[in-house]
């Protein structure tokens, strides 16, 4: 028998501590997404955990700035970032007011409004591959900069809400490095995901950016 996820909110206190408590505990949650659209939900299956200040591949490693703002903001809302010039990718901020931690959600199981993501998702072979990775994930949700610092603790009537769904066994989750992290911060086992789910997004280390070399130029 399949068991039924629990539709309970999760409170604020769930998101105020550490980043890598946070992190593993928020796989099985159900993620709601509410829009004029329609309404759909996903159960989250992979994340990653970055942490602020002692986190090199953290986008708040350097300090505060405009763009990554709502992380040091208080825990529990959404930090929405927009990358390679193309695609939104969502976080959930976590820990203290001022530490600047967050959960990036990579990949997850559309359980409701899937007929929603499909014509936004129209290269996806199934819908196990609706939202395969985290630029997916927020394409499929139609999650954009507008939603960035929704409070997700705010009620299920919210753009945005993390309820308490059903977290998988202890023995179900694996860890390893982050996608795409490199430097210092390659290293860390900070990326969770359930094991064996058909939607966790495959693992690519970081591979450096070539700049395009100008015509004719020597490169001695």
């Amino acid at each position: 028998m399949i068991e039924t996820p629990d539709r309970t909110p999760l409170p604020r206190a769930f998101f105020d501590r550490p980043v890598l408590e946070v992190a593993p505990d928020l796989l099985g949650r159900t993620l709601v997404r509410r829009s004029p659209e329609g309404l759909m939900e996903l159960r989250l299956t992979e994340v990653e955990a970055y942490a602020g200040a002692i986190d090199p591949g953290s986008h708040a490693f350097r300090g505060r700035t405009a763009r990554n703002a709502v992380m040091f903001g208080p825990p529990g809302h959404a930090y929405v970032y927009f990358t390679y010039g193309m695609w939104h990718c969502l976080n959930l901020v976590c820990g203290p007011e001022g530490e600047a931690s967050g959960v990036l959600l990579r990949a997850g199981e559309i359980l409701r409004g899937a007929d929603h993501a499909r014509p936004r998702r129209r290269s996806a072979r199934s819908d196990h591959e609706l939202a395969k990775g985290p630029a997916r994930l927020a394409t499929a949700l139609d999650i954009g900069r507008s939603l960035n610092g929704t409070d997700t603790c705010a009620g299920t009537e919210a753009p945005l809400a993390v309820l308490t769904g059903t977290p998988p066994a202890q023995e179900w989750i694996s860890s390893g490095p982050r996608t795409g992290v490199g430097g210092d911060g390659a290293p860390h086992p900070w990326r969770f995901w359930i094991t064996d789910d058909p939607t966790v997004s495959p693992y690519r280390p970081h591979t450096p950016r070539k700049r395009p070399l100008d015509s004719g130029r020597s490169t001695a």
